[in-house]
């Protein structure tokens, strides 16, 4: 594919994560992404990704994170984090510390007007824990724990899955947590972890349908998900016509976690895949 120099960016529609200029700190990576011409952005709260939102989360810092997202003047989607393992089995006070980190998180989404907060789907491997199905049924009870918390505070939760680093990280896998969780909790169709996993974004769209709660984007091929948008294996035409097939309205996140540029390039290339896929819509 080829990303055109003249297409024209939809910021109604396409958004910048965060984690795309997450060698930046919080204040600059927003300046930037305003710069380009994005109105909205997913705020990246992964350890180990993206720091600009720190993982001890006390009211200190979500006062200051709020802050400086309020005076970007960008809109927030979502807040994409990370709360711990969800397959691990935790002690009582490792569950009141959980609980806690969950309150702050959804503090933050509510100060910064987010619809929605993101969350993964088990530990960092493939491999269960205790075994698979006891470890879905308590990803799935974590996650409707936490829906709970979400909806209570007028906010979405929204699961990633497929991710290819985690518990279900294809298909399969995904299909299974889905099944135990409640139409309230969306799914996430990142198309490079799909794609990464051995399918196709437009196999997803089959399987999860109207549960898709909102679209990350990033190229990739079958076992790795670091490719700049047009040098990977994602059919983004297929996968923006799946989308609409189902009336999928909603936006599409450019998440450049990507390691074939250099620092330097990476608002360029955003502002390319953005109005690559604006052209798409």
């Amino acid at each position: 594919m080829t990303l055109m120099d003249n297409d024209v960016l939809d910021p109604r529609r396409v958004i910048c994560s965060t984690i795309t200029l997450r060698h930046l700190p919080l204040e600059a990576a927003l300046t930037q992404i305003r710069d380009l011409g994005f109105t909205e952005i997913d705020l990246g709260a992964l350890p180990g990704v993206c720091d600009h939102v720190p993982f001890v989360l006390d009211e200190a810092a979500v006062a200051e994170v709020a802050a400086t997202v309020r005076a970007s003047g960008l809109s927030v989607r979502s807040v994409n984090a990370d709360v711990g393992d969800l397959n691990r089995p935790l002690t009582a006070a490792q569950e009141a510390d959980r609980a806690a980190h969950v309150e702050r998180l959804i503090e933050l989404c509510v100060l910064i007007g987010a619809t929605g907060l993101v969350l993964p789907n088990g530990a960092q491997q493939h491999e269960p824990i205790v075994d698979l199905e006891t470890d879905l049924d308590l990803v799935a009870a974590q996650l409707i724990a936490i829906d709970e918390r979400c909806r209570a505070a007028g906010l979405q939760l929204w699961v990633e899955a497929p991710h290819f680093f985690r518990l279900s990280y294809d298909l399969e896998r995904s299909a299974a947590l889905l099944r135990r969780l409640p139409q309230s909790i969306g799914v996430i169709c990142d198309v490079s972890h799909i794609v990464a996993s051995g399918s196709t974004p437009p196999e997803f769209v089959d399987l999860a349908g109207g549960r898709i709660a909102h679209v990350h984007l990033r190229d990739a091929e079958p076992g790795y998900i670091h490719h700049s948008i047009g040098r990977g294996q994602v059919d983004f035409p297929a996968t923006v016509s799946a989308l609409a097939a189902i009336g999928y309205q909603g936006r599409f996140a450019l998440e450049l976690e990507t390691r074939d540029i250099s620092d330097d390039e990476r608002p360029a290339a955003a502002l390319a895949a953005g109005r690559y896929i604006s052209s798409l819509l």
